[in-house]
Formats: C-alpha cells, structure tokens, sequence
C-alpha cells in the first residue's frame, strides 16, 4: 500500500520515478481502510530532501499511510521557501487536537547549543510532552533522539573531541527483539554529529534499553521498555551523497573535518560512495510501522494512554 502525500509535493515525482507507489487524496478516500496517521516534524534545514528521504523509507511498507508534516513555529527556515511551508506544512496549534499513529521527530543542526539556547526549545518541549498523550510512538532522529532522552529523562549529551561523520558497524545488544527483526548480526549505518550520550547513561536510566550499539559510533539504537519512545543517533535515512554533501559544505567552510569513515571507496572523497546501510535502513522503518504503530494502536485511535 502507499503512503498519501498530496501530488505537488516534490517528493511526489521523485518517488514515483523510483516505483514508490504514492496516492493522490482522491483515490485515497475511496478506499475502505484506515491509513496509519503518520507526523513528521521536520527541524533540518533543507527540508524538501528531509522529506525524500523519509517519504521513501515509510513508502517501503504494505501499509497504507497518512502523512502530515509538522513545522516549528517558533523559528524562521532560512533553507526552504515559505510559499512551500505555507501549502505543505502545518503548525502545532493547527494539530494539537488532533492524535496520530506514529510521529517522526528529525535531527537538527543545533547540537553544539544547550538544549535551552536553542530558539525553539519551549515550543519542541511542548510538543515532546504532547506526544505522551496524542501519539502512540514517537520516533527520534539525531538531535531530536538526545533533545528527548534529556527532556524526558534528564540524560544529557556531551560533546566529542570531533565530528563523528561516516558508515560504523553496528551489533545487536538484544537478541530477536522486535524492532530488530530480520537485522544481520553485523550493520552498517551512517552517523554526523558533534555530540552523543553514552550507553552508560542510558543503562542507567530505569525504564530505557539499549537495543543496538558501536565500538566507533556508541550508542545507536535504544527505547522505552513500552515503545512509546524510540531513539536513534544515526541517520539510517540518509542518501548516497548525503554525508558526501556535508563534508563539501563544511570543507569550503574552513572547518576542521576529516573524511567520512568507511565512506569512499579507498577513501578518496573524489569516488562515489557505496550505499551499504539501505537494507537495514528499511527493515529499522518497516518493524518500527509494523510492530510499534500497526500492531500496537487501536483501530479507534481516541486515547493513547
């Protein structure tokens, strides 16, 4: 089944060319079924690859789902055009009354700041409390996975010597767990920060696990022991040229980075790299949908509690 997104989206022709079956509202309201209500709160800058990237992810699925996509009103986008936040994107206040199957919560390029510098912070918390009662789960990307673990159970980031930009191994700290169903032993996925938290804070938070973890990277994978609450510290949504993006940006910048790990072929920025995350990319969005929203939220969503 597809996920509904309106037609003039740019997303829209990008995964139809790539044979993700997208539906038009029209065809959608004919259909006898009820759609996973799925938000998506966009915090990256350039948002319209933001929303590719997931919109393909969550394409990936026999089930059928409803998108709306969420902005924060409380900061001006500098990267995305208002004329498209205006036709594609909701506020807060437009949907607070309303309750979803799922959300996603990205990342966002403010981890050098305190979570209270952060311009947006009060209205972020806002919504984070909101989800405890209007979502039933509530996935967390990068930024947005420590912004929540600090905001929900006062486990703080701590910043690394340098960014942590590339493709690391992954294990599994839980055997035949269901967000890991069908997962190799052994994972790649890629990671871009400047700041992380460390298992041991996480371990030592009661009513957290942690699910998946790296030698290089840390802590990847964890949840709330009810599936409320899934965080990820990676960007398993990223593209081939993703990170090969950030490192141009951040090189012409004068920054002091350092070449993708385990990125380029021979590491030599001047190849193109190989995808070696996808796979694991899509079961990661798949059990998340199948065994977190579809198989946990009542056909009559009135009340998450």
């Amino acid at each position: 089944m597809p996920i509904k997104i309106p037609d003039t989206l740019p997303a829209f022709s990008v995964l139809q060319e790539e044979n993700i079956f997208c539906m038009k509202e029209g065809r959608a309201t004919k259909q006898d079924i009820r759609p996973l209500k799925i938000i998506i709160l966009n915090l990256m800058p350039v948002k319209i690859t933001t929303e590719t990237q997931l919109l393909r992810l969550l394409g990936n699925s026999p089930l059928q789902i409803d998108i709306t996509l969420l902005q924060i009103s409380s900061h001006v986008s500098k990267n995305t055009s208002e004329e498209h936040l205006l036709e594609f994107y909701s506020s807060f206040e437009q949907i607070k009354d309303r309750k979803f199957d799922g959300m996603i919560i990205t990342g966002a390029p403010v981890e050098k700041l305190q979570f209270t510098d952060v311009d947006y912070w009060e209205e972020l918390c806002e919504i984070m409390d909101w989800t405890k009662t209007n979502v039933y789960s509530t996935f967390h990307i990068c930024w947005a996975s420590q912004a929540a673990l600090y905001h929900h159970y006062g486990v703080n980031k701590k910043p690394l010597p340098q960014k942590l930009s590339g493709i690391f191994q992954h294990g599994l700290s839980v055997k035949s767990h269901r967000l890991l169903r069908g997962f190799d032993e052994i994972f790649m996925a890629p990671h871009s920060r400047h700041t992380t938290v460390t298992v041991q804070d996480v371990t030592g938070v009661q009513g957290l696990q942690v699910l998946s973890t790296s030698k290089e990277a840390g802590l990847y994978l964890a949840e709330s022991i009810d599936g409320r609450q899934i965080f990820v510290t990676g960007h398993s949504e990223y593209e081939r040229d993703t990170l090969h993006q950030e490192y141009v940006r951040d090189a012409k910048l004068g920054l002091p980075v350092e070449i993708p790990v385990n990125y380029y072929p021979n590491n030599d920025p001047t190849q193109q790299p190989c995808i070696s995350w996808r796979s694991h990319s899509n079961l990661l969005f798949a059990n998340w949908l199948n065994y977190y929203v579809y198989q946990q939220t009542p056909y009559d969503f009135t009340d998450t509690k």
